[in-house]
């Protein structure tokens, strides 16, 4: 690791990448950008592992640059910073989300939606304006703009990286919508890695939740650990119909292609259905129903720097963590395996700063 800041050099690193669309990851040493007056070096602690890093290192979308450093969770302790950071200094902790730059120009970035900006740069598999190819935090050290990084609260365990995806991505639809009023009742379609958090965030607003999901299998968890007040099966037209026209609002988590037309019935009149799962292929929305109720259909993703810093403040206040199971670096393609299979609750998070240098 570098030990000066701003000398112009690329800084040495070290992490698991994949060279080709097979999205196999193995050890790789690579270069980051070097560290500018504004920039904040940390040592990677944890790492969360998203269901978008299988896309991305499998090209689904199309735009993969390999080789490829994957992760946008990440965690750590800052090792350096540049002679003009103002915020962080040696030994905070800190987190980097989805992006890791932006334009700063345009109306989003000036209101403080920096995820909204055309010219924004992703964590991994971006490029920087210098032709700089993004590296994520699979990966012994970060470097970035303090802008782009918020302050880890102290009495926020590292390993809840999720937070910076999954967590803001859900946080950020129930602020901006007004569906965090206590009173209220919210559904959540999907129990994964967003559909956990959704419910755990909108428990902490003071709202009712009901979970919909097509089967029974995770009521039990539903209710009983994630503390959900109901729980729907979506394929049983007499929960359903029961159900009709009693939700505020839902949060739609799933990625998979499904009917939006027995959800948009759930909801009360003004109610708002909230997409924030990503299904590869257009969904049919029926109009109708809208009309007759007023209803909207939404989307969002995940959120600018400054609500991302009041998320994580949200969470550690009111003790708010994502369900994890650490993984050892070396285990980051079995974990991947079984993520695309939908198994773990809810999320992986790779140990970065004790076993990727074993790995």
């Amino acid at each position: 690791m570098a030990k000066s800041c701003e000398n112009g050099h690329p800084v040495k690193a070290f992490g698991w990448a994949a060279r080709d669309t097979s999205g196999i990851l193995s050890p790789f040493n690579f270069s980051r950008r070097a560290t500018g007056k504004k920039d904040v070096q940390f040592k990677v602690m944890y790492c969360g592992i998203c269901h978008s890093d299988l896309h991305q290192l499998k090209n689904e979308w199309s735009n993969s640059i390999y080789p490829m450093v994957p992760g946008h969770e990440i965690v750590g302790v800052v090792t350096e910073v540049g002679s003009k950071v103002e915020k962080f200094k040696v030994g905070d902790k800190v987190g980097v989300g989805y992006f890791v730059e932006s334009c700063r120009k345009c109306e989003n970035c000036s209101n403080n939606l920096e995820n909204y900006c055309p010219g924004q740069i992703m964590t991994t598999n971006g490029t920087y304006s210098d032709g700089t190819i993004t590296y994520g935090g699979y990966s012994d050290i970060m470097i970035s703009d303090e802008h782009y990084v918020v302050h880890w609260p102290d009495n926020l365990p590292m390993k809840a990286a999720p937070l910076l995806c999954a967590g803001i991505t859900t946080y950020s639809p129930l602020k901006y919508f007004g569906l965090d009023k206590p009173g209220m009742h919210i559904g959540v379609v999907g129990l994964g890695g967003l559909g956990h958090m959704a419910v755990k965030f909108a428990k902490a607003f003071g709202t009712k939740v009901t979970v919909i999901s097509t089967s029974t299998s995770k009521k039990q968890e539903a209710i009983e650990r994630l503390g959900a007040d109901s729980f729907l099966v979506s394929r049983d037209p007499d929960q359903m119909q029961a159900a009709t026209g009693s939700l505020d609002g839902i949060i739609d988590t799933v990625s998979a292609i499904h009917p939006l037309l027995p959800l948009i019935n759930l909801l009360k009149t003004h109610g708002k259905l909230v997409m924030v799962g990503a299904p590869e292929k257009p969904l049919e929305l029926p109009v109708f129903p809208l009309l007759l109720g007023r209803k909207l259909v939404a989307g969002s993703a995940i959120g600018g720097i400054k609500e991302t810093q009041e998320m994580v403040d949200f969470a550690a206040k009111h003790n708010i963590t994502p369900d994890v199971e650490v993984v050892p670096m070396d285990y980051v393609n079995r974990a991947l395996d079984r993520l695309l299979k939908s198994d773990v609750k809810y999320r992986f998070v790779l140990d970065v700063g004790n076993t990727l240098n074993n790995s």
